[in-house]
């Protein structure tokens, strides 16, 4: 099966890497796993006053910031994992890619950095709900 671990290194984040390490029975080491996040991009703004590397190194650095505990977790697990991320919208993001990459589910935590802004269920949870065309697992 062809998994989807959508980071954003929140502490939802953390509980999501938790139950993949509590659930060996679906997340072992036979699935072929693909940690994503997304980078919010800069406003066009402040972007057209930079140089494009130097942009491109800032979103770099900033996935990395989230993608580097999460592959050290993967390894520490026995299981393989791709990491890749893409600038933009969150939710948009997180659709596209399972929808591109013909992931077979989505795992994600249920909120995110910013639960102030829906206290049932995450806005980019219910985004990637409405618009994800796979199965998504919430953790919560």
């Amino acid at each position: 099966m062809k998994i989807l671990i959508a980071a954003d290194g929140s502490d939802y984040t953390k509980r999501m890497l938790g139950y993949v390490a509590a659930h060996d029975e679906l997340f072992g080491p036979a699935q072929d796993y693909t940690v994503f996040t997304a980078v919010p991009a800069v406003p066009p703004r402040a972007a057209a006053v930079i140089d494009k590397q130097t942009l491109q190194e800032y979103y770099a650095d900033e996935a990395e910031k989230v993608l580097k505990p999460v592959r050290t977790f993967f390894e520490k697990q026995g299981l393989k994992a791709k990491t890749t991320f893409k600038v933009g919208s969150p939710a948009q993001a997180i659709a596209k890619m399972a929808e591109s990459g013909k992931f077979d589910m989505v795992v994600m935590g249920s909120h995110g950095h910013s639960s102030l802004g829906n206290l049932v269920l995450g806005s980019v949870a219910t985004n990637v709900l409405a618009h994800c065309k796979v199965p998504v697992l919430l953790v919560r």
